[in-house]
């Protein structure tokens, strides 16, 4: 495959300071992009940056604004110093997300998977929508998980932030990821043969600090630290990321859903696009204040 060129283009993505996000990160770097670290951490975040300058070389140039997406107001303040520094977006990739053994709430009342993962999301690809359609061709890949075929019966739409229901994390994560491909697909909808696209990827089972920063106990940390042999690299685990990102054989293709760089069938709760109109409704109710 040609290398792409993504020179003089201006790229965002959430939780590059670690994981898939950060490998996400050094090949768009490494092809010409400016590079935004969105990330919560400022301490990890300017490592890095130092790291992702370094490996991509002279090709692309790298930057941290800082990003809460357990914070709809740290949202807000992302998408405005950006917009003020930048007058381009061509691709947004919303990939940071997490899990957590108990249930929390954010400083917004929301579960916190559920706003980190889906409805900060949400909000951070809306308020740079206009900055996204300024020049044709913008992406936006999300980032889900092969975890939402665990949501076989879709979401309850009387108890999204689970207060009603007893709480299991996994469920709560695949419901979000879940979450990701309905939300995809109604974007895509929304703007279909426009000039932005919108593609979800399943990124594998990784080998990253995912899920051992969520809470989770001495227990499964070990049993986490023992599968690791057998999970992907966050190199390896972002071949999808970065192919859906920036290879031209994307071009022109949006609301689909992306395994080891291929379109796959998502699971049927995951295509039922009444429930996506009803997530759309309630996700811009939800972040409108």
């Amino acid at each position: 495959m040609i290398a792409p060129d993504l020179a003089g283009k201006v790229a965002v993505i959430t939780g590059a300071n670690s994981g898939i996000g950060k490998e996400t990160a050094v090949a768009v770097a490494q092809a010409g992009a400016h590079v935004v670290v969105a990330a919560r951490n400022p301490t990890k975040a300017a490592a890095a940056v130092t790291e992702i300058e370094t490996r991509a070389g002279a090709q692309g140039r790298v930057e941290y604004l800082p990003l809460d997406l357990a914070s709809f107001a740290a949202v807000h303040q992302f998408a405005a110093a950006f917009t003020d520094a930048h007058d381009r977006c061509d691709l947004l990739v919303n990939n940071a997300g997490l899990i957590q053994r108990k249930r929390s709430l954010t400083v917004d009342g929301h579960e916190t998977q559920f706003q980190v993962n889906h409805l900060s999301h949400f909000l951070l690809t809306n308020l740079l929508l206009d900055t996204m359609q300024k020049h044709p061709g913008a992406r936006v890949v999300n980032v889900a998980s092969g975890a939402h075929r665990s949501a076989r019966r879709g979401l309850d739409f009387d108890d999204l932030d689970w207060s009603r229901r007893r709480y299991r994390a996994f469920k709560v994560y695949a419901s979000t990821k879940l979450m990701n491909i309905l939300f995809t697909r109604a974007f895509a909808r929304r703007h279909d043969g426009g000039q932005i696209s919108a593609n979800a990827v399943h990124p594998g089972w990784v080998a990253s600090n995912f899920g051992r920063e969520g809470d989770w106990g001495p227990l499964v940390n070990f049993g986490m630290i023992v599968a690791k042999p057998f999970a992907l690299s966050p190199a390896k685990g972002a071949i999808t990321s970065i192919y859906v990102a920036e290879s031209p054989d994307v071009d022109g293709m949006t609301g689909l859903y992306f395994e080891k760089c291929k379109v796959v069938g998502p699971s049927p709760a995951a295509l039922d696009d009444a429930a996506g109109e009803r997530l759309w409704e309630i996700s811009e109710k939800l972040t409108a204040g």
